[in-house]
């Protein structure tokens, strides 16, 4: 019986990116079980590694990193890991999350490797692409709010690198976003443009 159950579970949840214990126990009560039994056997997948735990009660069937986000949402890839994506530089980084969630932020880890959850104002959640990654879709950064966001998380940004984000700006964008800006973030992007 476990093995159907098991089966189903997959088939019903493997096409998305994650899926809520939530999600799950509706599913089954659906079948006639009871929640328990839902959360005993996810606990059991989990285990054997045939389902991945992102975060309590947000799991994959997809080892990929770059799908942590989604437990997260709504979100977006941002900073070092949205330079990364736009290949403005090539160094190896984290997945770095950025969302307006109330969540615990730092680092965190999913499949054995860090990544990093950073908190933004809500007004300022904005600016970000759907780009395609494996099989999926995920949020990104456009380079425009990339930089915004360097600011804003006062994170440094070597010259080459600021070089290279400045020839991709559409500098029409950069202004409507900085006119979404608190006057403080203003003058930070735009001292960093005048180096």
């Amino acid at each position: 019986m476990g093995m159907k159950y098991m089966r189903n579970l997959k088939e019903q949840f493997s096409k998305t990116p994650t899926f809520s214990i939530r999600d799950v126990e509706l599913f089954f009560s659906q079948q006639g079980l009871k929640p328990p039994y839902a959360r005993q056997m996810l606990h059991q997948m989990v285990r054997r590694q045939h389902v991945h735990r992102i975060t309590p009660g947000t799991y994959t069937f997809h080892p990929e990193m770059q799908i942590a986000g989604n437990a997260f949402q709504p979100y977006y890839y941002g900073l070092q890991d949205a330079l990364s994506q736009h290949s403005l530089w090539d160094q190896e980084t984290n997945p770095v999350i950025i969302t307006p969630r109330k969540v615990r932020t730092g680092l965190r880890q999913f499949l054995g490797n860090n990544y990093l959850v950073r908190r933004i104002d809500r007004k300022l959640f904005f600016g970000y692409e759907l780009m395609p990654y494996a099989d999926f879709w995920i949020y990104v950064s456009d380079v425009e709010k990339t930089l915004i966001d360097f600011a804003y998380f006062k994170e440094p940004l070597d010259a080459q690198t600021l070089e290279e984000i400045k020839k991709r700006l559409e500098p029409k964008k950069l202004v409507t976003y900085l006119e979404k800006c608190p006057a403080w973030l203003r003058q930070r992007v735009n001292r960093r443009i005048r180096k």
